[in-house]
């Protein structure tokens, strides 16, 4: 089984470096990609409270011969409850069948409700009283995780953003490595490599190394310091996207796809969704 790097967070807990993710998966395909990652030798699933799918996850982790402390499970808040955060992770660890997870995120600071810095004063309680791990965010903005920190005084172990090869974030990226916050990637592959597999020089290296254009990427994102979910319910492909231990780019190369960003987001903005 392939060895995958473990990244310390800067409360003391541990993510894997890739994990699964299973946006727009249904609740028997979040299931049966969770268990065939697990199979693989994923120990990281990110599912959250919008996509419906939290019970799949947790019948994989039922099935599973993988022991739970091996595995790192993440959910999320969603923006609807952010001024309910204790009853919208009740609801989650019980489809989940867990008694805690190991990362809660927020999924969206929808700016314009102002209710971000409630909604992360809640989640400092929850993981204060063992239902979390960790605690970290999704989609924010420097201003955004600025106001949480001066306000709380706690600092997100996460920032999960958009971040691919047409949208690098690299101004965030490392703001968010100044201040101890990990930066983890959705839609690694842009939504299933729009404008990203066809560029030559992902071509030139997916011939060089004997890898598929989605395998370059991801190894982009793991030699980029990212945590990275690429979303998958094949087991074919689930497998692919994990067989990505055993070669790293060069500093030219990784320069080569730098070139390629072109601040192209395929999700929302963050400023604009509420």
């Amino acid at each position: 089984m392939a060895e995958q790097p473990i990244i310390k967070l800067h409360d003391g807990n541990h993510i894997p470096q890739l994990g699964l993710g299973v946006w727009q998966a249904s609740i028997d395909e979040a299931r049966q990609a969770a268990v065939a990652a697990l199979q693989v030798g994923y120990r990281s699933i990110d599912t959250a409270a919008i996509y419906k799918n939290e019970e799949g996850i947790g019948q994989a982790l039922q099935e599973t011969d993988v022991a739970r402390d091996d595995i790192f499970v993440t959910t999320k808040l969603w923006n609807d409850d952010q001024l309910n955060a204790e009853r919208a992770l009740e609801t989650s660890l019980k489809k989940l069948q867990l008694p805690s997870v190991d990362l809660y995120l927020m999924h969206w600071p929808c700016p314009q409700k102002d209710s971000y810095v409630q909604a992360w004063q809640q989640m400092i309680r929850l993981q204060e009283q063992g239902l979390t791990k960790s605690i970290g965010v999704c989609n924010f903005n420097e201003p955004h995780l600025k106001r949480l920190i001066e306000e709380t005084g706690v600092s997100p172990v996460v920032n999960q953003i958009e971040l691919h090869p047409m949208l690098q974030q690299r101004t965030l990226h490392a703001w968010n490595a100044l201040h101890q916050i990990q930066t983890e990637s959705w839609s690694p592959l842009a939504q299933g490599g729009k404008g990203v597999f066809e560029q030559e020089v992902i071509k030139r290296l997916a011939q060089k190394y004997d890898k598929t254009a989605a395998q370059i990427v991801i190894r982009w994102h793991l030699d980029s310091g990212l945590v990275v979910i690429p979303k998958s319910v094949t087991p074919s492909r689930i497998a692919e996207n994990f067989a990505v231990f055993d070669f790293r780019l060069e500093k030219s190369e990784m320069s080569e796809i730098a070139a390629l960003d072109s601040g192209n987001r395929l999700g929302p903005d963050p400023e604009e969704l509420n």
